[in-house]
């Protein structure tokens, strides 16, 4: 008897859930709000659209995120499908065209003869469209923007308050807004090599090189900028990987120096010598039209950031296609609610993918939605699938997910989330050593549950 799943969301969970579903001959329904409602952070009626910062980050076998980057890849994931068909230059980083990115995965899932898109927001988890009666499992891929009352439907299914967190968005400038006779395109430590030659920049970033008394220019203003208020009946809680500028500035005068505007490996062309501070502008798209101020994200009104931003050197006349905002991200106490396969612990039926079950990052909601998919696929052909290893990528970050704390917060993917090696080793062969025992776990683990 063919199955049929119920997958509620069109996001970087969602749509890799329903594909990889859908490719195992499975029927799937996926209901997304798009186009009749928006979440506040969204802008367009695409599915998987990016909704934050363009990049997927570190592209390297030797970091975490790119560890489970090829980690999907060898799973077959249509999200690192899309990625690596829409990738744009970001030196050792993994970034995509944005618009490409959303109109791949919007055409794939349109071109599955087994995925029924219904353009239609569900509410509850009660809804009669989700019974048994019409699915055989429930997969909530609705991501950290769920709505209100989906998110109360939810509460109040677990018995207990979900958790939030705020979530920042940075601003996106126009290319040609920006000063050229000051801000210099260059890759991080490519401008300190001997091949180096100012008159022939490259690289695949735009900087923004300050002086001290820029800076502190700068940095005053941020910490005076006026930023929009949390609601009177929510507390402000972020992400510590997201923080926003402005929240990080009020930590000390040089944070800001020694973090996202550090000027190690940049020479200033115009000096000769390295900055006091450098902002850095990542391409948007595959033309560079728009760039993202990377670290950049904000609660600032928007007024504010117009003042506050083009204090930058460079930005004096910057043209902002879009600013950063702030919004409510949703997720649940993980090892509390659910099990090792993503289930409700008090519902079986329902399973959770994406941000919000507790997971950060764009990868990380993709590989999570990936990971349901070959959840459900075994099982509805009375197959058993065993878990990832905790010492690959992917079984570090659903480790993260069962593993109980007294306050569970969110995760990017990460080697503090894998066991640590038996043998001692020098810090420096630490990644490398963490990365060839992540390769060979997850072999073994592909091989034992896919070679069949």
């Amino acid at each position: 008897m063919e199955k049929t799943i119920a997958v509620i969301g069109g996001g970087l969970a969602g749509c890799e859930c329903a594909l990889k579903l859908a490719q195992a001959g499975l029927r799937v329904v996926l209901y997304e709000q798009k186009p009749q409602f928006r979440s506040e952070a969204h802008v367009s009626d695409g599915l998987a659209e990016l909704v934050c910062s363009n990049s997927l980050r570190s592209a390297e076998l030797t970091s975490g995120v790119g560890l489970l980057k090829q980690e999907m890849r060898e799973l077959g994931s249509f999200f690192m499908e899309a990625a690596d068909h829409c990738r744009i230059p970001a030196d050792k980083a993994l970034a995509v065209d944005r618009e490409a990115f959303s109109s791949y995965l919007t055409e794939k899932v349109a071109a599955e003869e087994r995925i029924e898109r219904v353009c239609q927001r569900i509410d509850s988890l009660e809804d009669e469209r989700l019974s048994d009666a019409h699915c055989d499992y429930v997969a909530l891929c609705a991501g950290p923007l769920a709505s209100e009352a989906l998110s109360s439907s939810l509460a109040q299914i677990l018995g207990k308050s979900h958790c939030y967190f705020y979530d920042a968005i940075a601003p996106i400038v126009w290319t040609e807004s920006l000063d050229q006779s000051i801000v210099f395109r260059a890759s991080r430590y490519a401008c300190e090599a001997e091949d180096f030659d100012p008159a022939k920049p490259s690289g695949d970033y735009l900087n923004c090189p300050m002086q001290k008394e820029e800076y502190l220019r700068f940095y005053q203003a941020l910490c005076q900028a006026e930023t929009m208020p949390a609601r009177a009946f929510e507390q402000l809680k972020h992400f510590e990987g997201c923080m926003p500028i402005e929240a990080l500035a009020q930590r000390g005068e040089r944070t800001l120096a020694f973090g996202p505007l550090k000027p190690v490996g940049f020479v200033d062309p115009r000096t000769g010598r390295r900055p006091y501070a450098v902002l850095q502008l990542r391409a948007e798209n595959a033309d560079f039209a728009t760039c993202n101020l990377v670290g950049c994200q904000t609660r600032m009104l928007q007024a504010e950031q117009q003042r506050v931003f083009r204090l930058i050197p460079g930005m004096a006349n910057a043209e902002f296609a879009r600013f950063g905002s702030m919004h409510r991200n949703t997720y649940v106490n993980a090892p509390c609610v659910l099990n090792a396969d993503l289930s409700l612990k008090n519902q079986a039926r329902i399973f959770l993918a994406g941000q919000i079950t507790g997971v950060e990052g764009y990868v990380e909601s993709a590989a999570c939605g990936l990971w349901l998919a070959c959840v459900l696929i075994a099982r509805c052909r009375g197959q058993t699938l065993t878990e990832p290893p905790r010492e690959s990528a992917l079984g570090a970050l659903l480790g993260h997910l069962q593993t109980e704390c007294k306050t569970f917060q969110p995760s990017n993917v990460h080697f503090g989330l894998m066991p640590a090696p038996e043998e001692k080793m020098r810090k420096k062969d630490r990644k490398q050593a963490y990365a060839e025992r992540a390769r060979k776990a997850f072999a073994h683990w592909l091989r034992d549950n896919f070679s069949k």
